[in-house]
């Protein structure tokens, strides 16, 4: 069964009077983008975070915000009152040699430098490190089941196109005996009107002629277009995370119906070449969503 990249979760838990709450969004990508917003207090605990989430979601741009919301009481910014009073008799100092006016704005301005505010940190207990992995695990499990809903959806976008060329290709087939005759009809009936010019071998004209419609060929087009389209739906159905092989084969696909296409020298066959490519192209964007 296969999911798609896109999903959401979302999972909260209350302990010792603080709400901890974790977020998870997840869109598509070629490879692993996994961004991190942690709450202070959990920070040391971010490579363990890491590890929990990437166990289960294995490639995609994910976004995670972990945060609190305690009212604030959770690790308290503290002012560091050696640090502003430094600042300030420095400011002061340069207003002066400056000749500038002093601020106004003391506070707004003191408090954005460095170091002047500070958070404690607070050694995170046990019980709340399995409260906060508890609920990274249910938000995790919510993304997935997401992305397995929507990858329903993939699925049958993809049985739809698959079977539309499969059905398309087998139309192909009442134009072939009739193509290569106009083929032939066509070159002889050319080098009739230039019989009374130029001498020609007849038999070496057959040899040429069979040359020339083997060229044109397209039996081989064909089966291998009907293999490719058979493995599409096999890795779909077996693979566990077949989106990258999935891309990979709607290129085989795309090869095939191209190659049909330049051989085809058939109005008709090249009107359901065209309508091939519409729907391999559908399902080439569709493939970018697949995990």
């Amino acid at each position: 069964m296969i999911q798609s990249m896109t999903g959401f979760g979302k999972a909260t838990c209350e302990y010792e009077g603080k709400k901890i709450v974790v977020e998870i969004k997840s869109l598509n990508s070629k490879q692993l983008d996994l961004s991190l917003k942690i709450a202070p207090a959990y920070r040391n605990k971010e490579l363990d975070i890491r590890t929990e989430i990437l166990q289960k979601l294995e490639r995609g741009k994910i976004d995670v915000a972990i945060y609190i919301d305690n009212s604030g009481k959770d690790a308290a910014a503290q002012i560091n009152q050696s640090a502003f009073l430094s600042y300030l008799q420095q400011v002061k100092t340069l207003s002066k040699n400056l000749e500038l006016p002093e601020p106004t704005n003391w506070f707004d301005l003191l408090l954005r430098l460095p170091d002047v505010l500070k958070t404690e940190n607070i050694e995170l207990e046990e019980n709340e490190w399995q409260a906060l992995k508890e609920i990274i695990y249910k938000a995790v499990e919510q993304v997935v089941s997401f992305r397995i809903q929507e990858g329903k959806s993939l699925e049958n976008v993809f049985l739809t196109k698959i079977s539309n060329i499969g059905d398309l290709l087998e139309k192909v087939s009442p134009y072939e005996t009739e193509r290569i005759e106009k083929i032939r009809s066509r070159l002889e009936d050319n080098l009739q009107a230039l019989s009374d010019k130029v001498n020609y071998d007849q038999n070496r004209l057959e040899q040429e002629l069979i040359y020339y419609i083997e060229k044109l060929d397209i039996n081989e087009e064909k089966v291998r277009l009907k293999n490719h389209l058979n493995y599409f739906l096999e890795t779909m159905k077996l693979e566990p995370s077949p989106g990258k092989k999935l891309g990979f084969i709607a290129q085989e696909i795309g090869r095939e119906i191209n190659t049909l296409g330049a051989k085809a020298n058939h109005s008709e066959i090249q009107k359901i070449v065209v309508k091939m490519k519409d729907e391999l192209e559908q399902i080439k964007e569709q493939v970018l969503n697949v995990l």
